[in-house]
C-alpha cells in the first residue's frame, strides 16, 4: 500500500480541490479564491481543521474549489449552520462565503446573530451589488438608479452599506478589500488572528451583469487618489503624491478629505487610524460618496468573549454543580405528564 505523506510546508495549489472551477470567465471570484489559497498556505491551516460553509449564489460555489472540509447550504442560513458547527466543535475553523444577496436578503437576520453573538469564525461577503446567479437582479447593495431585469426603470432603494450594517450589528472586527486588491491576502489573515467574529466586504466584479461599477476606484490608474488604504498608527494619507489627508471638522464631528498645504492644513492635522475607535470606524464607513476615498483594510477591531466559549463554559459549570441527567429514564418515560398547581 503507497501511503503519501504530507509535504512539510502546504502551498496555495495544496489547498485547491481537484474540482473545475466553473464562474464566468473574468469573474472577480477567481482572484479571491486565490487570494484565500494564499492565506491558508501563509498561515498553514490544518485541512482537516479547516471548513468552508457558503449559502446560494455565486460566492457560494466556493466550497467546492478548496480541499478542507464545506458544506454548501441553503439561502441566507449559512451564518447559523456555520454557528452550530462551531459549537459542537470549537477546535475547527469555519470559513462563511456569501454574497451581498444571500447575506442581507433573505440571510440578513442569520448575520445578524453571528455577529452579535461574536461566533468565532471568518464571515467573508462577496458585493458585486447584483444578483449574479438568477440573471443579474438589483441586490441590497445596488445604487440608486440600476437598472435590471427587476428594476427595469432604475432601482429606488436606498442600498445597504455592508460595512455600517456588520458595525450595527455589534461585530468586533471588520475589514474591507476588493477582489485584485494586493493586500487581500493580508486582510484574509488578520480576519483569521481575530478571535471572534470577523467581517470582510470584498467588493467583486460581476463581468456579465454588473461589469465595471466598482472601477472608479479599483483601476489601477485610480488607486493611489480613490483608495485609503488603512494601518493601525499610521496617519490617513492618500492621494498620487500623498498630498491629501483625512481630518476631523471640529465643528460639524465629520471626516473631511484635505489637500496638506492647503488651507492651514499640515501633516500634524490628519488623523492616525485607530483601528479599536468604533466612533471613527462609524466614521470611516460614511465615507462612500465619490468626493472621499474609500477606505480598505482592517477598518475596526477589538476582541471580545466568544459566544461558543461562553456556551461550552456554560454546559460545563451546569454539569458541574446539578446532578447528572438521567437520559435513559427521559427516553422511556411516559408519553403525557400531568402539571400539578
Amino acid at each position: 500500500m503507497n501511503v503519501q505523506t504530507p509535504p512539510d510546508k502546504l502551498t496555495a495549489d495544496d489547498y485547491a480541490s481537484d474540482q473545475e472551477v466553473r464562474w464566468c470567465p473574468g469573474c472577480g471570484d477567481y482572484a479571491i479564491v486565490q487570494a484565500m489559497r494564499k492565506t491558508l498556505a501563509a498561515i498553514q491551516a490544518p485541512k482537516e481543521k479547516t471548513v468552508f460553509i457558503s449559502g446560494i449564489g455565486c460566492a457560494a460555489r466556493f466550497p467546492y474549489y478548496m480541499s478542507t472540509y464545506g458544506f454548501h447550504t441553503i439561502h441566507g442560513r449559512a451564518p447559523a449552520v456555520a454557528t452550530g458547527v462551531k459549537l459542537a466543535n470549537p477546535e475547527l475553523d469555519i470559513w462563511v462565503i456569501s454574497g451581498d444577496g444571500d447575506a442581507l436578503s433573505i440571510g440578513g437576520n442569520h448575520l445578524l446573530h453571528v455577529l452579535r453573538r461574536n461566533v468565532d469564525l471568518q464571515f467573508i461577503l462577496f458585493n458585486n451589488e447584483i444578483y449574479g446567479l438568477t440573471k443579474g437582479q438589483y441586490s441590497p447593495t445596488s445604487k440608486l438608479g440600476t437598472r435590471s431585469p427587476s428594476t427595469p426603470l432604475g432601482s429606488v432603494d436606498s442600498p445597504v452599506s455592508a460595512t455600517k450594517y456588520a458595525l450595527g450589528c455589534g461585530a468586533r472586527f471588520v475589514a474591507r478589500s476588493f477582489d485584485t486588491h494586493k493586500n487581500l491576502p493580508a486582510v484574509l489573515q488578520r480576519a483569521h488572528e481575530h478571535r471572534g467574529a470577523s467581517f470582510v466586504e470584498i467588493y467583486q466584479n460581476c463581468i456579465v451583469y454588473n461589469d465595471g461599477v466598482f472601477d472608479a476606484f479599483t483601476q489601477k490608474a485610480a488607486a493611489k487618489s480613490q483608495q485609503l488604504n488603512l494601518e493601525h498608527g499610521k496617519p490617513m494619507i492618500y492621494g498620487d503624491d500623498n498630498e491629501k489627508g483625512i481630518v476631523l471638522n471640529p465643528m460639524t464631528l465629520r471626516l473631511e478629505a484635505a489637500t496638506i498645504g492647503e488651507n492651514g492644513v499640515t501633516e500634524a492635522n490628519v488623523l492616525v487610524h485607530d483601528e479599536t475607535n468604533r466612533a471613527l470606524a462609524s466614521m470611516l464607513v460614511e465615507l462612500d460618496s465619490p468626493d472621499y476615498p474609500h477606505p480598505m483594510g482592517v477598518i475596526y477591531c477589538d476582541p471580545a468573549p466568544t459566544y461558543e466559549a461562553a456556551v461550552n463554559e456554560q454546559i460545563k459549570d451546569a454539569i458541574e454543580k446539578g446532578p447528572a441527567p438521567d437520559i435513559n429514564g427521559l427516553l422511556r418515560a411516559a408519553p403525557t405528564w400531568t402539571v400539578e398547581r
